[in-house]
């Protein structure tokens, strides 16, 4: 129901998308009860962008809905009810890091000879790699830690044999973190390193080593990493050659809205400088197995889904230049995932295969997704799943003959589960 005296506007909005985007598309003003978002509806149902100062309400409203209701309508607006995914296999070479007892909010990296740590050769990288052969598999996507002895040859040969081996699958590879580590061991320019790395077969970067630009929060979480600015530069030279990359943004820890707000306008100068990034992905901080989690006296808890959603509607509603929003269902589970294709999202983590990354800080979810569950995932939400590249070009939208369980069935099967060898 309309509070009494509330008017009810619905801003009509032409579009030209595909037959799942209805001719007239409307943002729904009655369902906002938060008086403090009625400017910013009607800023976002005449397509006009966001400011910071209209950020900081979006993140102090408790009108979860109304937001929601908001960063619908503008994914509605330029992706109809296509929800894009991929058939991925995550792969890390190594969690051996220099950052190890500095990224306080990690746990996955190992110092050299800590228990657990482990280095793969490139044979093993191709053995894990070949369970692409015959599944659906279309994307690595490959990151690990920053180890001190692994050259540029290492990762420009790992990418050269994997591009051999598996000619159609695209290769998104080394956060601007990896890049700029390799560049110093090398002694050369993040350009030359970059420009290496795409000779050898790299399609696109992942968004990784972001965290949050704030130098205050860095330098508490992530104190030798590099700076924010050195982030975005690394990807900024990467767009100059013609190499896209995703980006994101580590929230749930010690940030506060302002220091998020400062990140996603980074971003935003960025995209509107190059235009280079595909997907923003909101990325929920864990607290198992890292220094940080303990002492926030948080280890056991997590980010709400309240937050969850939050951070996916508002990452929509600010980062209008940014064609995709991503929700990571790793971190946030299939089930919250789900909701937010109703939030702003358009793009949900791939197949995954095996992932190390986020279940060493604590994610329970399963390690893999079975692409038939993936379908059906996003399906049971109302949305129309486009399976796509690297590049979100579309490869598959009629899944007519495969045989979808009800509801997605999150399970990888044991086959999917690769041996970590230690080294």
């Amino acid at each position: 129901m309309t509070a009494p005296g509330t008017p009810t506007t619905r801003h009509p909005v032409n579009s030209d998308m595909s037959s799942s985007t209805p001719e007239t598309l409307v943002l729904a003003m009655e369902r906002i009860r938060d008086p403090a978002l009625r400017p910013i509806a009607d800023r976002v149902g005449e397509g006009r962008r966001l400011d910071a100062a209209d950020a900081r309400i979006l993140y102090a409203t408790n009108d979860l809905i109304g937001l929601g209701t908001m960063a619908d309508f503008a994914n509605r607006r330029r992706n109809g009810d296509r929800v894009y995914f991929s058939a991925n296999q995550h792969i890390n070479p190594t969690n051996v890091c220099i950052l190890r007892n500095t990224c306080t909010f990690c746990s996955f990296a190992r110092m050299p000879k800590e228990d657990g740590h482990y280095t793969r050769s490139l044979e093993e990288v191709y053995h894990e790699a070949a369970q692409a052969v015959g599944s659906p598999t279309r994307e690595f996507h490959i990151v690990g830690g920053l180890h001190p002895k692994l050259r540029l040859s290492y990762y420009t040969d790992m990418i050269r044999g994997l591009k051999q081996r598996h000619p159609n699958v695209h290769i998104k590879a080394l956060t601007a973190v990896e890049i700029a580590h390799l560049a110093r061991i090398e002694k050369v320019s993040v350009r030359e390193t970059l420009e290496a790395l795409k000779e050898s077969g790299l399609t696109s970067l992942p968004g990784g080593g972001a965290e949050v630009f704030s130098t205050a929060v860095r330098a508490t979480i992530a104190e030798r990493k590099l700076t924010g600015q050195e982030w975005i530069n690394v990807h900024r030279e990467a767009h100059a050659l013609g190499i896209p990359s995703n980006c994101t943004m580590l929230y749930g820890h010690i940030e506060t809205a302002d220091d998020r707000i400062e990140h996603l306008t980074m971003l935003r100068d960025l995209q509107d400088e190059t235009g280079g990034f595909l997907t923003y992905i909101p990325l929920a901080y864990h607290t198992e197995n890292n220094e940080l989690g303990e002492q926030l006296g948080r280890v056991g808890t997590a980010t709400t889904g309240y937050e969850d959603m939050k951070n996916i509607a508002i990452g929509r509603l600010f980062l209008d230049s940014i064609p995709h929003v991503k929700t990571h269902w790793p971190m946030v589970t299939p089930f919250m995932s789900q909701i937010a294709l109703s939030f702003g999202c358009d793009d949900v983590e791939g197949t995954v295969i095996y992932e190390r990354v986020y279940h060493e800080a604590g994610a329970v979810t399963e390690m893999g997704m079975a692409y038939e569950g993936l379908v059906a995932l996003i399906r049971d939400a109302g949305k129309a799943p486009i399976e796509r590249n690297s590049l979100y070009q579309e490869l598959r939208s009629d899944f007519s003959a495969l045989d979808l369980p009800h509801g997605g069935d999150t399970r990888p099967s044991r086959a999917m589960m690769p041996v970590v060898h230690a080294a």
